[in-house]
């Protein structure tokens, strides 16, 4: 183990990434049993959960942004590399680093204009269903955006600062 892993700070990231996935976990099992539930009682009922189908479409939203978290934090998410195997380690640094720049600004932007259609859906007080306003509903948005700003931001620094701590930059 590293000495930042056996740091208290290190010991506080590992709680809140097995609460990250604790909750992606959660999420993704209600969403599967709620859409068990909807087909069991369709099926042999005639009946359902009147308000099971708006709930999942955002329990869908809710799982997929949470997954991105999650892939953002493990940088497991979906990347295009085809130059790493034909370039020098200084190289790649500099290609991963502006990689990791341009995909910060790109999720702040995100942050800024998805804050700003979480305001209008609240200015517009609409339900999404069971009484809960469709805002509330949305603002996984912002908030995975925020997370994703924030760990491409810290990675962008890392190569910068401490390239021997990113160990996607090492040579396969």
């Amino acid at each position: 183990m590293s000495n930042f892993q056996d740091s208290v700070a290190g010991r506080i990231l590992q709680r809140v990434h097995s609460l990250e996935d604790g909750i992606l976990a959660a999420m993704l099992l209600s969403m599967i049993l709620l859409a068990v539930a909807q087909i069991f009682l369709r099926n042999f009922f005639d009946t359902g959960i009147i308000w099971g189908d708006s709930a999942l479409r955002i329990m869908v939203i809710w799982v997929a942004l949470a997954g991105a978290m999650v892939a953002g934090r493990n940088n497991a998410h979906i990347a295009i590399d085809v130059i790493s195997p034909w370039v020098s380690f200084q190289v790649l640094r500099i290609f991963r680093a502006l990689s990791n720049l341009f995909t910060t600004i790109v999720c702040g932007i995100m942050v800024y204009h998805s804050i700003g259609f979480i305001l209008l859906e609240w200015e517009d007080g609409s339900i999404a269903f069971a009484s809960i306003p469709t805002w509330a509903c949305e603002l996984i948005i912002p908030i995975a955006f925020i997370v994703l700003t924030a760990r491409f931001a810290l990675c962008f620094f890392m190569i910068i600062f401490s390239p021997a701590a990113c160990p996607d930059l090492g040579k396969d």
